[in-house]
């Protein structure tokens, strides 16, 4: 996503960097690499190598800004052309702050666009996320020569980049649901002399075609890991796939093995920032009106608590709960607890309430307090897990769990591999 708070990411409420004197997209990828090296995100080695190299304004030559405020309705935004010499010095540091560059709006033709064209309302449909994320995951693939990968989600095509430059474009398919986003890649991959597979099609079905994959990864987020990727996946390669519920809050990272024997295993763990949800579903957040009812505290419940919940550092615990209790968001903007679920809009707002208790407001037919606590009763018998393992069963059936015997945590994740999110869970 983004190295900014999840919510403000998943809305594109994304702040445009003020322009720097001069224009040097070399020296721009220099910078941005050594940031990512200084917040560790990068080391050196061939996805260091391919960052510098690859020129990112041939990969993305137009992107939109936000030109309206955080909560501004209707959302205005601005293509930004590389093309146009006043739009340049804006451009470069939007192309390497770190943060999504948004490339699509509502489904529209990505080749083709008039220079300074304005959007009003809809939504972003295709972006290049945070290279934080970005950078972090391409190193964990450990890519090398002649691997054979599979990209799912091209976007705007940045890891397919990485992938056919590191491992050969011959090696590399890269799969996204929409033909202007496949016949965009094409032509920007290759202007770069880039000519890796690239197919329109459902990423969760994979391709057959190229099978087996030693790598697979997806640049969006799944419910479950789809069941052609246990079989495509090659004997010792490994896939990496963000789960969801639908929430942005507590993203969870994936890593898909596959042994010598064909046995497949898994872990899961909480990661600190997660790809959104794939396509056609609603991007979930705490929207201002939601927020402001929150802040106000009208007909809520005020309670007095001795029993805190659990620290923020408790990644384990808030992934569990993003699973186990479906539909929560929290309010990342807040300076103390703030969780709502949209869906229903119930609501608790918690803070430290001096000699080490909590004061509690709810309000809503949920109980959202009585979740955490509860989430929290089973993830400490649990012995407290930073990770989850998976247990792939015969019949299809996926479960995430932690612990054994009577202290086990552990929930079976949905039959499909797109998050079941309705309209209604974004008001």
């Amino acid at each position: 996503m983004s190295e900014q708070p999840l919510a403000d990411a998943l809305t594109g409420a994304v702040a445009t960097p003020a322009p720097r004197t001069g224009v040097d997209p070399k020296a721009a990828r220099a910078a941005m690499v050594a940031r990512l090296e200084e917040e560790g995100a990068l080391n050196p080695g061939p996805v260091r190598d391919a960052l510098l190299a690859i020129p990112r304004e041939v990969l993305m030559p137009q992107g939109y800004v936000r030109s309206t405020e955080v909560d501004e309705v209707p959302v205005q935004w601005q293509l930004l052309d590389w093309a146009v010499p006043a739009d340049r010095a804006q451009y470069l540091d939007v192309l390497h702050c770190g943060e999504s560059v948004l490339i699509q709006h509502d489904g529209e033709p990505i080749l083709g666009r008039e220079a300074g064209v304005r959007r009003t309302g809809g939504k972003m449909t295709s972006l290049s996320s945070g290279m934080f994320m970005t950078a972090a995951l391409m190193q964990q693939l450990r890519l090398r020569t002649g691997l054979r990968v599979a990209d799912i989600g091209t976007g705007a095509a940045v890891t397919c980049a990485i992938a056919a430059r590191i491992c050969g474009d011959r090696n590399v398919v890269s799969l996204d649901r929409d033909p202007y986003v496949t016949d965009a890649a094409r032509h920007h991959l290759g202007a770069l002399g880039l000519h890796p597979t690239l197919v329109t099609g459902h990423g969760e079905a994979l391709w057959p075609a190229l099978a087996p994959f030693d790598r697979i990864f997806a640049s969006y987020s799944l419910a479950r890991v789809p069941e052609p990727w246990l079989e495509q996946l090659a004997p010792g390669g490994t896939a990496l796939l963000h789960l969801t519920t639908g929430s942005p809050s507590w993203p969870g990272l994936a890593v898909i093995s596959k042994g010598a024997d064909g046995r497949v295993t898994g872990k899961f763990r909480p990661v600190r920032y997660g790809h959104r949800a794939g396509h056609d579903l609603e991007w979930i957040f705490l929207k201002k009106s939601f927020r402001d009812r929150i802040q106000a505290g009208a007909g809520a419940a005020v309670t007095y608590n001795l029993q805190a919940p659990p620290a923020d550092t408790a990644h384990g615990f808030w992934l569990a709960l993003n699973f186990l209790h479906r539909g929560l968001v929290r309010d990342g903007s807040a300076e103390h607890l703030v969780i709502g679920a949209p869906r229903c809009g119930s609501w608790i707002s918690a803070r430290p309430a001096g000699a080490g208790g909590w004061e509690v407001a709810s309000a809503g037919p949920r109980d959202i307090w009585e979740e955490l606590q509860h989430t929290a009763a089973l993830w400490q018998a649990a012995g407290s897990p930073d990770a989850y393992r998976f247990d792939f069963g015969s019949d299809g059936h996926q479960q995430l769990r932690a612990g054994a015997g009577r202290h086990e945590l552990a929930w079976t994740l949905p039959a499909t591999a797109a998050p079941a999110v309705t309209p209604e869970e974004a008001q």
